[in-house]
């Protein structure tokens, strides 16, 4: 695939805007300061995108981080309608990165044992969800799971960055089905969904696959094996 125009002299002070911003936002989480949280989380997806689109990266992802930032945004309020509404650009997000992966195969492996992971997942969180938002979260789970498995095709670096997504979305769940939080319970969230965005980003971008949907030669040749 021939990769588009970028913009080579902003990729480093994106990327060192982006991994400055992250720091400022985590360390104010740990700190418990909400102006720092409001100033930062919106930026988080925007910088990564701008990073992404200067090194030539693809439509699809540029989308995909994109729907990200939106969901980002909208799930800030403390509201239902908000929360839905965030949902679903994540899920059109994973949309984006299930239609970048392609048709490239993975392991049936990893698939039943994320599959195993959902199901068992659902099962123990279903009576603590509120009936309103069971089926909705249900729906997006089966989305972001496939989307985790998937990203293996990008290489080991996006396949450690879908399970992170997997598993920032499963703390915040804990967190609507009122699970006992853990210490530092949004700050866990968000280092997890911030590394996981930046590997699927350095996966597309370092490994990525080629218009027709085919794997990185590496993973066809069998070198990366997921």
């Amino acid at each position: 695939m021939t990769p588009r125009a970028g913009a080579p002299r902003l990729v480093r002070p994106l990327l060192v805007a982006f991994l400055a911003v992250s720091a400022v936002h985590l360390a104010g989480l740990l700190a418990g300061t909400e102006a720092v949280h409001v100033a930062t989380k919106p930026l988080l997806m925007l910088l990564l995108a701008a990073y992404a689109a200067a090194r030539g990266g693809r439509r699809l992802l540029i989308a995909a981080l994109l729907c990200g930032w939106a969901g980002d945004v909208l799930l800030m309020p403390d509201a239902e309608a908000a929360f839905l509404a965030g949902m679903a650009f994540f899920a059109a997000g994973h949309v984006c990165y299930l239609l970048l992966f392609g048709r490239a195969p993975v392991r049936t492996v990893a698939g039943l044992v994320y599959a195993v992971v959902l199901v068992t997942f659902v099962v123990l969180l279903w009576p603590g969800l509120p009936g309103g938002l069971r089926v909705p979260l249900t729906g997006y789970s089966l989305l972001l799971t496939a989307m985790a498995w998937r990203a293996g095709v990008l290489g080991r670096g996006a396949a450690a960055g879908g399970a992170l997504f997997l598993l920032s979305d499963a703390l915040i769940a804990t967190g609507i089905a009122e699970w006992p939080p853990l210490p530092a319970h949004h700050f866990w969230i968000m280092l997890t969904y911030i590394a996981a965005q930046y590997l699927l980003t350095r996966g597309a971008l370092d490994g990525g696959v080629d218009s027709t949907g085919a794997a990185p030669e590496a993973y066809r040749e069998g070198r990366i094996r997921i």
